[in-house]
């Protein structure tokens, strides 16, 4: 670790040689962190660096493995949220914690509410109470409005109107800007400067540059679990900054290989907008290539993709595959010949209680049996046939999909659009929760598909992925195509640009 922040001064909350370690993943180790009070700092990193995990260590809903925590110099213990509240430690996650059927004042003081002297609630003082906290933060909310009646925005400034009333010293914000309008923004930086103001140390998670340089202090970059460096905001720039969150030394776990140049339009889309926070995407995937869709999580990538697959409605533009326009739900856009390979695999690709021989099946039965009669020996040469292109293993077609390892079925749910017929795939994080050796399989099947004349659209939150698997790749930044790279272009740290302030 280096640290250029001069060492003056005792930190309100210190985090020393903090380890964290899931099956088979090392979340943390040895990370280091110091909270000032009066100060914001900024917490950088890409998807997977570790932030989310630190802070959940800092709120108590993880346990550290090891390391230890300090409040004003003195030893301290957190294994639980009630451990971090008693100290004044407060969490905004991106998934708010209200309650949609009970008012703004219930939600700040739920389960701590004030009571009369025959112990009844005491609903006047508690909406005096509420309208206190929120005027704290120059907000005149309606304390007897419903949390499911308030937009995202109004109802993060309840979060930490909640915060307060607990008397946080430290508070977290993990994205706090994701899903809200520029205005909206500028309310909760006024908000920020009046906790700063008032002495709370804030730790803010962000990856927007602008708002590292407008809000911050101090800047801790993670890196692959590990802290990077720690430094004044100001002793920064955004190209530093970036280079220290990709600085690793890239090991290319997939040698690609090149087939030439591209064939025909399998998917053209022009200016998607969709109710999910889609803006006027326009991409284009040829048949014998690997376009990647890269981003930032919450960028729209996956949106983008299901609008495509016809799981979303398209407000306005169109989508082209193979020259037709998509006009339908998925069971049409798969007999058009588009297989997606979804994010969360489990939920959406698989019937897990169901056997490797119906997964793989399932969407191809149509093709197999035009005529509706189903033939067993047919069907067993089909399977047979998937299951050693494919090597999936074990390679008994009996075996029920939920046992298999994540490689495997992850194979099963390439295997089902295989026999399908499809020719445009689209990948969304095919390799997340599986191992290295599982991943280059996945690759060299998703090499094949092109090598045989298929189209494939990857979305990868693995930068290296991005990087050394595609032969272009568009970069999405707040439901918008930030810019599109080509090959000899195609770098980490161009990502991370476009990605994270668009230029």
């Amino acid at each position: 670790m280096e640290t250029t922040i001069p060492t003056d001064g005792v930190p309100l909350l210190e985090l020393r040689k903090i380890c964290k370690s899931f099956p088979g993943v090392r979340a943390l180790t040895d990370v280091d962190l110091q909270l000032y009070a009066g100060e914001v700092h900024m917490l950088l990193g890409e998807n997977g660096a570790g932030k989310s995990s630190l802070m959940k260590v800092l709120f108590g809903a993880y346990r550290a493995d090891s390391g230890e925590f300090f409040s004003n110099g003195q030893p301290i213990t957190i294994e639980s949220p009630a451990d971090a509240k008693r100290l004044g430690i407060a969490v905004i996650f991106q998934e708010f914690s209200l309650v949609p059927h009970l008012t703004i004042a219930q939600n700040i003081y739920l389960g701590r509410e004030p009571r009369n002297r025959f112990g009844l609630i005491d609903h006047r003082k508690m909406h005096l109470d509420a309208r206190a906290a929120l005027e704290e933060l120059g907000l005149a909310y309606d304390t007897h409005a419903y949390a499911a009646d308030l937009g995202v925005a109004q109802q993060q400034m309840v979060e930490i109107a909640k915060a307060l009333s607990h008397h946080a010293r430290v508070v977290v914000m993990d994205e706090p800007t994701a899903a809200i309008s520029d205005r909206e923004a500028e309310a909760l930086f006024s908000v920020v400067r009046k906790l700063r103001e008032s002495g709370v140390a804030i730790v803010y998670i962000s990856h927007r540059m602008k708002e590292v340089f407008d809000l911050g202090d101090r800047v801790t970059v993670l890196r692959d679990g590990r802290l990077v460096q720690s430094m004044l905001a100001t002793a920064a720039t955004p190209d530093e900054l970036i280079a220290l969150m990709v600085g690793r030394a890239v090991g290319t776990v997939y040698k690609r290989q090149y087939f030439g140049e591209p064939g025909k339009v399998a998917l053209d889309v022009r200016q998607l907008t969709t109710t999910t926070g889609v803006r006027g995407v326009d991409l284009q995937v040829r048949c014998g290539e690997i376009v990647g869709l890269s981003g930032l999580v919450g960028a729209g990538r996956t949106e983008v993709v299901r609008a495509v697959f016809g799981a979303d409605p398209i407000q306005t533009g169109q989508v082209t595959v193979f020259g037709e326009a998509v006009t339908g739900g998925p069971h049409k856009v798969a007999a058009m010949g588009v297989g997606l390979i979804p994010e969360n695999r489990k939920q959406e690709g698989l019937a897990l209680k169901r056997s490797v021989h119906e997964n793989l099946l399932t969407s191809s039965l149509w093709k197999l049996f035009p005529r509706g009669w189903y033939q067993a020996e047919k069907a067993r040469s089909a399977t047979k046939a998937l299951i050693d292109s494919l090597r999936i293993a074990p390679g008994d077609p009996n075996k029920c999909a939920r046992v298999l390892s994540g490689g495997n079925q992850q194979k099963i749910v390439i295997g089902k659009w295989l026999s399908a017929g499809c020719r445009l795939f689209i990948f969304d994080e095919p390799t997340r929760g599986i191992d290295i050796g599982a991943k280059t399989e996945i690759f060299n099947l998703i090499e094949n598909l092109i090598k045989d004349g298929a189209a494939v659209l990857l979305i990868s939150s693995e930068l290296t992925e991005i990087v050394h698997v595609c032969d272009r790749a568009y970069v999405m930044r707040e439901g918008v195509v930030s810019g599109e790279l080509p090959r000899e272009n195609l770098s980490e740290q161009n990502i991370l640009r476009l990605a994270m302030h668009g230029s």
